[in-house]
């Protein structure tokens, strides 16, 4: 399993140099991949490209991008001018978003995300790829060949119900999870993307697991704290279907805590479920967390 960090939202007067900075303390401290979200602050693509590309090696992934707002074609011009800039480093993480931000925020349609991912990535995976593209889906149409450097980068969905994994699995290079707890992992979303990759004839899918994480003599006050922090996730639709799998009350009941011989447990458990790289989103006792997950990602 390899180990990712999940690198800060910046603000201030020069949030890219401070980006560039935690990119460059990833990569020194030996981090496989570093991951950006994608909500209301920097724009994720954009950030990486200019922050990533004075920080040489690291993997730079976006956690993620919404799709609704941008034609795929459009994405995929955007995401390889990234990929040029970063030398091949980029791993595009794509979701539907959440239908209070689509509709009420963006007002756009969130009508059958299935079906408007299926037609997205129709688009976007042979446009990223420098291929001639004609498609005529019943809301996506493009007629388009990109000669955009930066083509062919891995294409992970934000894939957590069974029919959005089994499309994850079939023409994507995997999924990036969030909220999403060991028990869920190895249950549901393992075996059904692996199932259709298989099915497909395609290499086992990347199953990038982000959760928050804290190393902690306090549990309970972590999990308390977790709680408060990411609140929101445990409202929102889609996680908290993860939630209810997992049997959690809350997003901390998923968070990663306890002391260094807990989490190391909890991290082995994960790995076990199949997670191929666990991205580590410290929200509190940073320094001491951090230092275990260095420490893991060396003996890994």
């Amino acid at each position: 399993m390899r180990f990712g960090y999940f690198l800060n939202e910046r603000q201030g007067p020069d949030p890219l140099g401070a980006l560039r900075d935690e990119i460059a303390q990833a990569a020194d401290d030996g981090f496989t991949s570093a991951w950006l979200s994608h909500i209301f602050g920097l724009d994720a693509l954009t950030a990486l490209a200019v922050a990533g590309s004075q920080v040489p090696g690291i993997e730079l992934g976006t956690s993620v991008v919404p799709t609704y707002p941008r034609h795929p074609a459009a994405l995929a011009q955007q995401a390889m001018t990234a990929n040029a800039a970063l030398g091949g480093r980029l791993a595009l993480g794509i979701g539907l978003s959440h239908q209070v931000v689509i509709e009420h925020m963006f007002g756009l349609s969130f009508e059958r995300p299935y079906r408007h991912m299926k037609e997205y990535l129709d688009v976007l995976l042979p446009a990223s790829r420098g291929e001639q593209v004609k498609a005529a889906g019943e809301t996506i149409k493009a007629d388009v060949r990109l000669t955009t450097p930066g083509a062919g980068f891995p294409v992970l969905i934000a894939a957590l119900g069974p029919r959005m994994l089994k499309l994850a699995g079939t023409v994507a290079d995997g999924t990036v999870l969030w909220m999403t707890g060991p028990k869920t992992v190895a249950e549901h979303v393992t075996p059904t993307i692996t199932a259709a990759a298989a099915e497909a004839g395609r290499e086992a899918p990347r199953v990038v697991c982000a959760l928050p994480v804290c190393v902690t003599d306090d549990p309970a006050g972590a999990v308390e704290r977790a709680n408060e922090i990411f609140a929101v996730y445990g409202s929102l639709p889609s996680y908290r279907a993860m939630l209810d799998r997992e049997g959690a009350a809350g997003p901390g009941n998923v968070a990663v805590v306890g002391d260094e011989e807990s989490v190391l447990a909890q991290l082995e458990r994960l790995k076990q479920a199949g997670v191929t790289d666990f991205v580590g989103a410290t929200f509190a006792n940073r320094e001491r967390t951090r230092e275990l997950l260095i420490g893991a990602s060396k003996g890994s």
